[in-house]
Parts: C-alpha cells; structure tokens; sequence
C-alpha cells in the first residue's frame, strides 16, 4: 500500500468566487488553499487590485485548508492593496484555518471579522 503524498483526487479543488461590492469586492476562495492552488487565488486577487478594488473582503467560511503558501499569497496581496491605498479584510475563518494565522502571528497584520456580515459592515461607504 502507498502511503506516499495523496493524489490531488483526496484535495479538494479550490474554487474562487469574486463578487465585485462597490469600490471593492468579496472574494470567496472555497476547498483547500495550497502550494497546488495558491497561484488561482493570486491571480484573482491581482485582478481585482489591478480592477481597482481598493477593498477586498475574503471570506473564508468555505476555506477548508491554508497551507503556507496559501499564508503568502495572502500576506503578499494584503502589501500589494496596501500600497494602492487599498485594504484587505478576513471574515469568516474556520478554526482549522485561524490556527494557522495564529501559529504564525499572521492574524496580528489583518483584520479579522467573525462574519462576513461584520467585514462588510466594517468598511467605509463611498
């Protein structure tokens, strides 16, 4: 029996919705964010930065794993907007996943909503 890596059909596909919410938008990755699918997610998040969204909300409630990588590509885009002036917000993160920005202290550089309700709530009208 191979106990080796597990086969990307045992991972599950990370999907990402962008929904575009006034000067900014919501951007909800789902499955797993890995060293597999932490390319997909920058590539959205650039795009909306590069659209003009100066406020990003990622919800996170259907993010089932984060790995390192994935960490990056958040830490990266949250320099990115903020060197445009723009920001990025988390809501929403499951325990498995919020045990990986405490791990790493990560969680102190973002804000962190419970809901995405409070996220969007949070931000200011333009």
């Amino acid at each position: 029996m191979d106990r080796g890596t597990p086969d990307s059909a045992h991972r599950k596909q990370l999907t990402i919705d962008v929904r575009r919410n006034g000067p900014g938008a919501v951007v909800t990755p789902a499955g797993e964010l890995d060293h597999h699918s932490a390319d997909a997610l920058r590539g959205a998040l650039e795009q909306c930065i590069a659209d003009g969204c100066r406020r990003i909300v990622i919800d996170c409630s259907a993010l089932e794993f984060c790995d390192s990588t994935g960490l990056n590509v958040l830490l990266a885009t949250r320099l990115e907007a903020e060197a445009v002036g723009g920001e990025i917000h988390l809501a929403a993160m499951r325990p498995i996943v919020a045990r990986v920005f405490e791990i790493t202290g990560a969680g102190s550089v973002f804000t962190v909503h419970s809901t995405l309700a409070d996220a969007l709530a949070a931000l200011p009208a333009d």
